[in-house]
């Protein structure tokens, strides 16, 4: 198994159980080496990370590919949403919450009730690991003017 997706499995685990011990402690006893990623409450925008309350816990993982000028369209997530880009840039932009410039290495909470536009603007595809953290029947993602 490639390290960073250990490390990210761990990550979600540790989110997902809600250890008090902090996340380097933790995995620390299963790995010898340990690279954090992300440990927050929050989206990249500030808002506080929730969980659907009903339905059966489901996470999805999934790697996305966006080809050169290609967009996400405008959209919002349903569950807390992980993304870690792969190769490529990608800019995501928040409206009145400003654009972000995502590179390779560079993992985050993306935001979950801000619409929010996804875009390569390079020559090269863009690849993201993406993680949906809910619930069976909760939507992953919301188009604009779809309802959630």
């Amino acid at each position: 198994m490639h390290p960073h997706l250990r490390t990210l499995f761990a990550l979600i685990a540790f989110v997902l159980i809600g250890n008090a011990v902090s996340f380097p402690e933790a995995v620390a006893a299963d790995y010898k080496r340990v690279e954090p990623l992300v440990t927050t409450t929050e989206t990249i925008v500030g808002e506080k990370l929730s969980y659907p309350t009903t339905g059966q816990a489901e996470i999805r993982s999934l790697i996305v590919t966006m080809q050169p000028g290609e967009e996400t369209g405008w959209h919002t997530h349903g569950v807390p949403t992980y993304g870690y880009v792969l190769s490529g840039t990608l800019i995501v932009d928040y409206g009145d919450k400003g654009e972000r410039t995502y590179r390779p290495g560079t993992g985050f909470m993306e935001a979950m009730a801000v619409k929010h536009n996804g875009r390569n603007p390079g020559a090269e595809p863009v690849r993201i690991l993406v993680v949906f953290m809910g619930a069976e029947e909760a939507k992953s993602v919301v188009r604009q003017g779809e309802n959630q």
